[in-house]
């Protein structure tokens, strides 16, 4: 996937378009939308083409639970042409997007829903106006954020990382912790495939950093204070 050219005028436009417009018609997923859902996923692609001979691979992986659900409204109405405009302020001149929303798949219907690498205004639009604000989240004080990296680490394949071995960016968004492991029942429920043993949280964030840099941006300050206490460590693995 990648293939087209971003036009900002374009992502502008779509942005003024819905000012207006309330937000369950901004989003109005009512569930896992077919082409987000994880299972029998095999790989997602960032790829180098004519048009983009330098792909970098950024994906957003948005934590969709009811504290977090203005994030990706903020995104669609306002912030993410000016995220693509600061990359080009950063001569990043080939980037593809890719968007994933999370839940807690101990309790949520669609923990884990994700896109494809995309480099036009409107298909990264698309696939962020797909994902389903279930706005869940079982009160735990865990999401399965641990879904996301174990994704990014086993089913995406970038040219970014195999031509020039420069990693991608991981920009995730949250306010609780990740469980301690990638449990084999949750990946074979969603996914379809078949683990011998659950993966300790640190060997999928390590897995991930291989071909990611890694960002968790939490915008509750009192949230990231517990997020951030000891005992919480994993966060710092990379």
């Amino acid at each position: 996937m990648g293939h087209g050219n971003y036009s900002h005028a374009a992502h502008a436009a779509l942005i003024a378009d819905r000012a207006s417009r309330p937000a369950h018609e901004v989003f109005s997923q009512r569930g896992c939308h077919a082409l987000m859902d994880p299972r029998g996923l095999k790989v997602r692609e960032s790829r180098d083409s004519a048009d983009h001979p330098n792909s970098l691979p950024i994906v957003f992986a948005l934590d969709v639970t009811g504290s977090m659900g203005d994030i990706p409204q903020i995104l669609a109405r306002r912030d993410l042409p000016n995220f693509m405009k600061l990359l080009g302020a950063c001569r990043i001149a080939d980037p593809q997007l890719l968007f994933m929303a999370i839940g807690d798949a101990t309790s949520d219907h669609a923990p884990l829903q994700v896109g494809q690498f995309e480099s036009t205004a409107e298909l990264m639009d698309q696939w962020l106006t797909w994902s389903y604000l279930e706005g869940g989240g079982g009160g735990s004080g865990s999401e399965s954020y641990e879904l996301a990296f174990y994704v990014l680490a086993q089913h995406t394949d970038t040219d970014a990382a195999v031509k020039r071995k420069k990693r991608g960016y991981l920009f995730m968004t949250g306010d609780e912790l990740p469980y301690p492991a990638v449990s084999r029942h949750q990946v074979e429920a969603l996914i379809g495939e078949k683990l011998d043993e659950d993966i300790p949280i640190e060997e999928a964030i390590a897995a991930a950093a291989e071909n990611y840099h890694l960002f968790f941006l939490i915008p509750d300050l009192q949230r990231r204070g517990r997020c951030e206490a000891p005992g919480a460590s994993c966060w710092a693995t990379r």
